[in-house]
C-alpha cells in the first residue's frame, strides 16, 4: 500500500518549467528516497508535498484522499535551509514547534524530555539557539520535525553538519522512525546513505523522473559484470572471461574478471568455469555504486543541459 502518491505533477514559473509530467508512489512504513542534482525539481516537488505550493496540474494524494492544507499536520518536514529562531532558547522553541503541531503542554515537555536525553542535549534546554553548534542545531531540529509522530516524514540533507558518530546515530533513528511505522522520505547527495538507507528512489533531473524503482534492482540493472574472486590459486583467462587485476595476498589468490562482451552466461556458469581451474574460496559480482549510477544517469545524451529548475 502506497502511503503517499504523486500523478503526473506540472509545475510552470515564468520562463521555465520546475516539475514535468513527475509521478512517483511511496510505500507505507519505508525510506523513499528523493535524487537529483541541483535545480532538478525536488525542491518545488517537496514544497507542492507539504502545500507550501500547489501544482499546475496533476495530483498529490495522501492515504488514497487528494492532499489538504490540513493534513500538513501529519506531515513532518526537515528543510535543507535550518529554520530556528536564534534569539529563542532551545527548550522554548521546542515547545514552541511542538504546540504549532498540536500537541498539549504535558505531551509536548514529556515527548522533548525523552529526546533531549536521548540525544544527550537535556543540558542545552535554556540555552539560545545561536550558542548551539550547527550539529547541535541540527538535532534539536530534527527533534522538533519526529515529535509529533507524523506519519510522513521527509528529511532534505538530513546529516548537514554532523561528524560521522553523528550521522550514525542519525540514520539509526531514522530506521527506528521507519520500524516504528513512519514512512520516510529522504532526499539528498550522499548516494552511499541511499544504498544504506533507502529501499527505492526516484532521480528527478531536469523537471522529470529518469530513474525510479529498488535500489538493489536498479544496481543489478546497471551490472557491469565484474567479478572478485578469491581463489587458492591463480585464474587464467578464457574465451568466457578476461583477467583485469591479480595479487596475492596472505597466501590466497585476489582476482578481478570481467565478462566478454557479448558473453550472456548466467553467473553460476562463470563460477563453474573458474572452478575447473582452481579451487574458489569466494565469488563477488562487483555492482556499481548508487554514486556512480547517479553520474551516469544525469549525463547521459538523453538527459541534454536544460536550463534549470527551481
Amino acid at each position: 500500500m502506497y502511503l503517499l502518491e504523486v500523478e503526473n505533477v506540472v509545475k510552470q514559473y515564468s520562463g521555465h518549467r520546475a516539475l514535468d509530467g513527475v509521478s512517483l508512489s511511496v510505500p507505507e512504513n519505508s525510506v523513499y528516497g528523493l535524487l537529483g542534482p541541483n535545480g532538478a525539481g525536488k525542491t518545488t516537488l517537496i514544497r507542492i508535498i507539504n502545500c507550501i505550493t500547489a501544482p499546475d496540474s496533476g495530483e498529490v494524494r495522501l492515504n488514497g484522499e487528494k492532499i489538504q492544507p490540513s493534513d500538513v499536520r501529519f506531515i513532518g518536514y526537515l528543510p535543507e535551509e535550518r529554520g530556528l529562531y536564534k534569539k529563542m532558547k532551545v527548550g522554548e522553541q521546542a515547545l514552541y514547534l511542538a504546540r504549532l503541531k498540536g500537541m498539549s503542554k504535558q505531551e509536548a515537555l514529556k515527548e522533548l524530555k525523552f529526546w533531549f536525553e536521548k540525544f544527550e542535549i537535556q543540558g542545552w534546554w535554556n540555552k539560545k539557539v545561536e550558542e548551539l553548534s550547527k550539529g547541535m542545531a541540527q538535532k534539536v531540529q530534527f527533534i522538533t520535525t519526529i515529535l509529533h509522530r507524523p506519519k510522513l516524514l521527509i528529511f532534505d540533507e538530513p546529516f548537514s553538519g554532523f561528524d560521522p558518530v553523528n550521522t550514525e546515530i542519525l540514520k539509526n533513528e531514522i530506521l527506528a522512525l521507519r520500524d516504528k511505522g513512519a514512512t520516510i522520505i529522504f532526499s539528498t547527495h550522499n548516494m552511499a546513505s541511499v544504498e544504506e538507507l533507502c529501499e527505492n528512489i526516484s532521480l528527478v533531473n531536469h523537471a522529470k523522473i529518469v530513474l525510479q524503482g529498488n535500489v538493489a534492482e536498479i544496481r543489478a540493472s546497471h551490472t557491469i559484470h565484474s567479478y572478485t574472486v578469491r581463489s587458492v590459486s591463480p585464474v587464467t583467462a578464457t574465451e568466457r572471461f578476461k583477467l583485469l587485476e591479480q595479487s596475492v595476498r596472505n597466501g590466497y589468490v585476489d582476482s578481478k574478471i570481467q565478462k566478454t562482451k557479448g558473453d550472456s552466461n548466467s553467473n553460476s556458469e562463470l563460477l563453474a568455469e573458474i572452478i575447473k581451474q582452481t579451487e574458489v574460496l569466494s565469488f563477488e559480482e562487483l555492482l556499481p555504486s548508487m554514486n556512480d549510477i547517479f553520474i551516469e544517469t544525469v549525463r547521459s545524451p538523453l538527459n541534454p543541459d536544460l536550463s534549470p529548475s527551481r
